[in-house]
This record gives structure tokens, sequence and C-alpha cells, in this order.
């Protein structure tokens, strides 16, 4: 392992590639050319039974998490808060048309950056994508400053998730017609809910990896079937009779979204980090601020999309191409539209102008428009249960967070890039396929989840979330320029390179066996890269609207990117020193160990063995397809 290490990271610019598996049937293999082993070279097949290649103790993760497991880790992992608590803020803020059209927005520059990370990943399969790709495309001390902020940004988001954890179990709702609370909320201190769930979150992350897939697929399927039903009841609510007990009496329809409330709202509030409203901007600019101020908060929605690829090293089919498209494909699909109706059916059913959403409310939960919706429909029952799920998904998104930062941590160590040698040699040791030390040491950077107990001290956590939102749009912004090195790659390999033309094909992408192309994928890339840019140079407009000018919150918003700079020029100063004309980028532009699809029937497309539609062997196809995009 110290040798594999060394290699990987230190002194040659010619990296030299991990272990992997490829998967290539022997059908295949007699209709390819004698030239295309060559262009697999180096191959190594997997045993028929992965089980017998486990180790009790050592350093290596165990691959055994199917399709199913990853999609739902990446699902779980993303449908948080963001929508069920964090909405109510984006409809108060840019209006119902305007919080909807921020959630797409958001949605298409992230499902660009997913689709870049999937096209590399399922060309060429590596542990640790998100840090391995830059390291080879751009340079090898940028990978290793994405690698420490992805694993800062998913340890603190794990400790944000614990703190909404607490505070959303703290429900109490009292608009002066309905009362509702939970008492043991209320009497039980943070400390104790913060401790409690930590204390689980680290424990399930001990659980050997067979075990926690299981569990995330579980916790997936609820949150999926919840939210589904969520947006199905908000449609319910919209066009149904009201109730005798209802806060109204006629069905709500479009009302929301008609006089004297419109598309947009009009008008943007700057306010303290009190809530107080210090000033107003009407018209174009105040519509402009409150779409762009929602756009950032709803990026923190999104975060977590990315965990589809942080899973590579524990996938049992990290060599098949289709199992990353896929993956990819679905939890774009599903997030973004889920998101968007979600946020849609609230907006018909809860106004911008509502108190609890301007400043007003008791507790977190009394924020959600869902419960809001839940409480004047007069189904007060349905708002306990909202929230019980809310905290569910709070407690889940924080266990998934410590799983991401665990791996990223466990994949530095690997590199030899965690510090010292009695450290690094600890973080490698696995039991039963799970680095334990690298999840007790995140376990231990989640304690600063207390500072958000109560008071000030919350409003620092809050600052560090922010921080957080910043690193992963860094990251992104790598990505999607790793994504266009990559692109130009390939062409130039591809037309002026000295490859045989089995080689030649596997850097084809218009060939039919190229695992994952995405039409205009380097205009997807370009877009992703603008937008993140723009977002991460302009996320703190808050700070220069306030007055006095707020400097803590305008260092929370840009400390990300110094901090980013900071960690290739340590990395640049450790391997060369002071010798500046030894800086240059390092890195390999790798292109081997590529694969391709195994068959001609690619998986998620819909072909028709037989002309006649109503076919039983049709039929069959149909409903194989359908499953394939469900499972």
């Amino acid at each position: 392992m110290t040798a594999f290490t060394e290699e990987m990271d230190h002194e040659k610019p010619e990296v030299v590639m991990p272990q992997i598996y490829e998967y290539v049937s022997e059908h295949t293999r007699s209709t390819l050319s004698p030239d295309f082993d060559f262009a697999l070279e180096p191959r190594i097949e997997e045993p028929p039974n992965v089980e017998d290649r486990r180790e009790r103790r050592g350093e290596s993760l165990w691959r055994v998490l199917n399709e199913r497991h990853i999609s739902m880790i990446a699902f779980s992992g993303t449908i948080g808060n963001g929508l069920f608590l964090g909405s109510g803020t984006s409809l108060a803020v840019a209006g119902p048309g305007g919080a909807v059209l921020c959630y797409i927005i958001m949605g298409t520059v992230i499902s660009s950056v997913i689709s870049c990370l999937g096209e590399m990943t399922s060309l060429m399969p590596v542990n640790a994508p998100v840090m391995e790709f830059p390291r080879r495309f751009l340079d090898r001390g940028v990978g290793f400053a994405v690698g420490w902020m992805y694993w800062f940004a998913y340890a603190i988001l794990a400790a944000d998730e614990l703190v909404a954890v607490s505070n959303t179990i703290k429900f109490r709702y009292d608009d002066g017609r309905t009362f509702l609370n939970w008492k043991i909320g209320e009497d039980v201190d943070t400390a104790v809910w913060i401790t409690v769930f930590l204390v689980l979150a680290v424990t399930i992350n001990m659980f050997p990896v067979k075990v926690f897939g299981e569990l995330e697929y579980v916790f997936g399927c609820i949150k999926l079937i919840f939210i589904t039903m969520l947006i199905m009841l908000m449609l319910v609510i919209d066009v149904m009779k009201p109730r005798s007990n209802a806060y109204y009496t006629q069905s709500l329809g479009s009302k929301y979204w008609n006089n004297p409330y419109s598309f947009f709202n009009p008008v943007y509030s700057v306010t303290d980090e009190n809530g107080n409203i210090q000033r107003t901007i009407a018209g174009a600019a105040g519509i402009f601020l409150g779409m762009w101020t929602t756009i950032i908060n709803v990026i923190f929605s999104y975060v977590g999309m990315d965990i589809i690829a942080a899973t590579a090293a524990e996938s049992k089919k990290l060599a098949d191409a289709e199992s990353m498209k896929m993956g990819a494909r679905k939890i774009s699909l599903r997030i973004i539209t889920l998101y968007t109706f979600g946020m849609l059916m609230g907006s018909f059913v809860v106004p911008r102008d509502h108190p609890f959403l301007n400043g007003g409310g008791q507790s977190v939960g009394s924020h959600s428009i869902f419960i809001i919706a839940a409480v004047e429909a007069g189904l007060p029952s349905a708002a306990h249960f909202f929230n019980a799920i809310f905290v569910f998904s709070s407690f889940t998104c924080s266990i998934n967070s410590t799983y991401v930062a665990s791996r990223v941590l466990y994949t530095l160590a690997l590199r030899d890039q965690t510090g010292p040698e009695f450290i690094t040699r600890r973080l490698r040791q696995c039991r039963s396929g799970v680095p334990i030390r690298a999840v007790m040491a995140t376990g231990f950077i989640l304690l600063v989840s207390y500072l958000g107990s109560t008071g000030a001290p919350g409003q620092r956590l809050s600052e560090l979330a922010s921080n957080c939102t910043v690193s992963c749009l860094i990251m992104y912004i790598v990505i999607c320029a790793t994504y266009l090195k990559f692109f130009q790659t390939l062409a130039y390999v591809k037309n002026y390179g000295n490859a045989s033309e089995a080689q030649a094909a596997m850097y084809d992408r218009d060939n039919p066996r190229y695992p994952y192309k995405s039409h205009g994928q380097w205009l997807k890339a370009c877009y992703g890269l603008v937008a993140c840019t723009l977002l991460v140079l302009f996320n703190g407009v808050g700070p220069f609207l306030e007055h006095p000018f707020d400097t803590r919150r305008f260092i929370a918003s840009y400390i990300g990117v110094p901090a980013f700079v900071f960690l290739i020029l340590g990395y640049k100063i450790k391997k060369h020193g002071l010798k500046l004309q030894n800086w240059g980028p390092e890195r390999s532009n790798d292109l081997k160990n590529t694969i391709q699809t195994n068959s001609d029937v690619r998986v998620g497309r819909l072909e028709l063995p037989y002309e006649g539609l109503w076919t039983r062997e049709n039929l069959r196809t149909f409903g194989r397809w359908v499953w394939v995009w469900l499972k």
C-alpha cells in the first residue's frame, strides 16, 4: 500500500493507475479486433465471487454496493430540509413564480455538473473521481485542494444537519387559532439531542457497508414516498372543497399567484442578522436581488447530488459503464423534478406574505410551507407527521454527509495527504470494509455542531454552513474545468494521437459503445463553470446592502476562495519548495483503462423488439425499462 500511495501522489508526472475491475464478455471480445486487448491493458479480471476477495482487517474498502444502493445513498443525501424548511424563505423572498424558477435554474446548473462527472467516471471508472480527475487533467495540487475542501464541506454539512435535527424537534406552532407543540423537544436541552443523534450517526457509519447500503436504501425509499405524497397532498389541498375547520371557505386555486400577489416579489427587504428590516428595494432591482438571493439559498438544497460518484470505491459494478450513467441521470431527473413540483405545489397553498415566512413563527418547523398548508387546511395531525419526517430527513442527511466525509478522508490517507505517517497509517485502516478511524475522525469534527445549540454561536455555525456551500461551488467549478480539459484531451488523442484504430474508438464520443454521452456536454460544462463562478463571486451581496457593513458575514461568504488557493500553494511549497519554476501544472492527461459498454442494447433506452405495440414481449420490455428507471 505504501508503494501504491507513493506512486499515486509523489514525484512522477505520469500517473500510475489504481487497480480497477473491467468486465468484457467473451462474446464481445470475440467480435473485436486483435488490437482491442492492447487498448484495454493493463486489465485485471474480477473474480466471479467478489466476496472471496474481502479481508476483515486491512486497508481496503469492500465493493458490495449495488446500483440501487448507490442511487438511494445519493438521493437520501440530497433530499433534506433545504426543500422542506428552506422553501418558505424562497417563496417569501422571490415570490411564487420566482421561487419555482430558482429551483429550475439551479437544477440545470447542478445537472450539468453531475453529467460532466458522470461521463468521465463512466469512461474511466476510478476511486474518488472528484479528486482523481482534477489530478489527471488540471493539476495535482488542485486535486489535493479539492479533496480537503470536499472533506471539510461534508463534515460541516453533517454538523449543520445535526443542529437542524435538534431545532426541528423543538416544534411549536401558534398562530392564535391553532396550537401545536412537542413538549419533549422544548423540555430537553438542545445539546442532549445533538449528542444522541451524533452518536447514532457515527455508529450507523461503522456498520458494514452492505448493512449501511440497505439502511440507506430504506431511508431513500421513505423520503421518495414521502415527498411524492407531499406533492399530491398539496395538489389536493389546492383544488378540494375546504374542510369545515379550514382557514378559508373556497378552494385556493391560483389565488396566491394572482392580484394582489404576482409572479415575482417586487420588493426586496434588507435585514440584519437578527431579521430586522433595515430598508426595502422595489422595482426591477428588488426583483433581481430577490431572485439572486433565492438562487444562492437554493444551492444548499442541491448539495449532495455529487454523492453518486463518492460511492465509487464501494460499488460492486465500478467497471460497469451503464451503472454510473444511469445513476447520474436518475439522480438529476428525480431531484429536479421533485424539487420543482414540491415548490410549485407549495406556492399555490401558502401566500408569500404569510407572517410565519417573514420572521414570525415560534420554531423552525413553523416556517415550513407544508406545515402551514396542512394547519390552514384543517389537518393539524398531518403537521405533526410532517415535522417528524423533517427530523428524520435531517438525521439521515447527517448520516450521509458523515459517510462521504469519512470516505474522502480515507482516500486522502491512501495518497499520504493527511499529515504525519502515524496518523495516515491509522486513517487507512479498515475493519469489515469500513474505514473506522476515518469515521471517528470525522465524528470528532462533528462536535462543532454544539456551536449551534444556542444564541450567537448558532450564527457561527450558520456561517460555516455558508462556507460549506461556497466550497461545494468551488468543487463544481473544478469539475466543469476538468471536463473541458478532458474533452480537449479526447479530441486530441482521437485526431492526432498515435493510438491504434481500436484505441481511438475508445475515445470516440460518437461511437455507439461510448459509455455515457450527453449532447452538447461541453456547452453544459461551460454553462456550469460560468454559473458556479458567478455564484462564488457574488454570493456575498447581502453584506454590501446592510448598514453597517457586515464584515463577519462577508468573510464567511468568501473565505473558501483564499482557502482553496492556500491549499494549492501549500501543496506546491511542500513538494517543490520556493522553486517557482517547478510550480507549473502537474498533470498526466491519462486516458488509460477506458472501458466501453459490452452490449448494443443500452440500459435505460426503450427499444421494443417487435413492431406490434401490444405484444407480450414488448410489454415485458416496457416493464423492464420502467423498473430500470424506478429502482
